[in-house]
């Protein structure tokens, strides 16, 4: 049997649900006064167990993986079929907000839950994930939950530590879990067809196109290094300005050809200063080592290392110039990760056929789907948030936004199910 397609005022009830259950999920919290729920903990164990609830009341066979992730399964026409990945994560970063992540959860069940009410089995099964830790927030590593479904699992992971110097393998064993058996919730690769993910935006591209919904193009890669600037403290009173020797005003002639060079490299490339620290600190002593941090992310890697390296040479002109010497390490990579063209142009149509038009983003931040991206093809589809707003409780969305999503996300999934020759591109 075919599924009808979702009609408004159906989308609407199904977007009040969706929005009551994120403040269900809000209120599951490490502190009472902010949203904080990590990997393995406590809270953790009662969010997969009321959403293992409404994955059950729409329809799916339940278990929970080796890794912690909640799954869940609509069976397909015949028996064991591929299935279509749905899902985002569940875990949050401190005094977060409380749609980045369990919106796509919520919206995915309600997909599978207007299919079951009528009845409607596919040529591909659908299969529902909420995984277990994105944020990397307890034991400083990302994508758990996403990498351990896509076998991708280092061993070393079960000895990183967490603040209070807790093992994982140790969480893993108190969360009534095998830690020498993560590497049974990795998927075979025949076993899924592709990755959907609906998330929250993070950003205010949506909201100043006035569009509540976007198909993404590419998740950014980023580099992010530790780079330092050294030249020779001196009496603030006593040196004259043209024998200094300032490591921190070096620091800051950079940090504004950062901004002014990175503005002209293209509008998805964005850099950062975040963090800067001079010494020896003292308000009346020259700055003789100046520290800071260089983030910098893009949708394409080589205009990304195209950046950097034009970045990096302008630091070590100006250290020349100055009498300055200038050291950078980088110390984080990731590769940036392209959505599938074939799962866009399906999400695409369906956001068009909601919204008129489909605008084509990048995503700045990163999601599950760059870890599945490995594996299998990945798409995803953006969610517009009030003032870009993100990772922080004011984070917002609004009703008649979820609505129009979950009449184009499940759209999608329907059309993708039943159309089991897809047109892909991965890799």
């Amino acid at each position: 049997m075919t599924a009808a397609a979702l009609t408004r005022d159906q989308a609407r009830a199904a977007a009040e649900r969706v929005m009551a259950r994120c403040d269900e999920l809000a209120a599951i919290s490490e502190t009472p006064e902010a949203l904080t729920r990590v990997y393995l903990s406590p809270e953790h164990r009662r969010a997969n167990a009321l959403v293992g609830d409404w994955m059950r009341q729409a329809g799916m066979t339940v278990h929970q993986d080796g890794a912690g992730n909640i799954c869940g399964r609509y069976e397909g026409a015949t028996a064991g079929a591929r299935a279509l990945l749905l899902g985002s994560h569940l875990d949050s970063v401190r005094d977060a907000g409380r749609y980045d992540g369990p919106l796509g959860v919520l919206t995915a069940i309600e997909a599978v839950h207007h299919l079951h009410r009528q009845n409607a089995r596919l040529p591909l099964a659908i299969e529902v994930v909420g995984f277990g830790d994105e944020e990397g927030v307890r034991f400083g590593i990302t994508l758990l939950g996403s990498r351990a479904l896509a076998g991708t699992w280092p061993e070393g992971w079960l000895d990183q530590k967490d603040g209070e110097g807790f093992r994982l393998a140790d969480a893993l064993r108190e969360f009534g879990l095998d830690p020498h058996r993560v590497a049974d919730a990795a998927r075979p690769v025949d076993d899924i067809a592709a990755y959907l993910e609906l998330h929250i935006e993070q950003g205010p591209c949506l909201e100043q196109a006035d569009r509540a919904l976007g198909v993404v193009t590419a998740i950014n890669g980023a580099r992010r290094l530790n780079c330092t600037f050294t030249g020779q403290a001196g009496h603030a009173g006593t040196v004259p300005m043209g024998q200094r020797r300032d490591a921190l005003a070096g620091a800051a002639e950079w940090m504004t050809e950062i901004e002014q060079v990175t503005g002209r490299a293209g509008p998805d490339l964005v850099a950062t200063v975040g963090a800067l620290q001079c010494r020896p600190g003292a308000v009346n002593v020259i700055p003789g080592q100046a520290r800071l941090t260089l983030d910098i992310r893009g949708p394409e890697e080589e205009p990304l290392d195209a950046l950097l390296d034009d970045l990096l040479t302008r630091a070590g002109a100006i250290a020349e110039r100055r009498r300055l010497t200038f050291d950078a390490d980088e110390f984080y990579r990731i590769a940036a990760t392209a959505c599938d063209s074939g799962l866009q142009r399906h999400l695409a149509e369906a956001v068009s056929a909601v919204q008129g038009d489909a605008p084509h983003l990048p995503s700045g931040a990163g999601h599950d789907a760059i870890a599945l991206a490995h594996r299998w093809p990945v798409a995803m589809l953006f969610v517009r948030c009030k003032g870009g707003i993100s990772h922080h409780p004011a984070e917002s969305v609004i009703t008649d936004d979820v609505a129009l999503a979950i009449q184009a996300y499940t759209q999608a999934v329907t059309h993708l199910a039943t159309n089991t020759a897809l047109d892909l591109n991965h890799g």
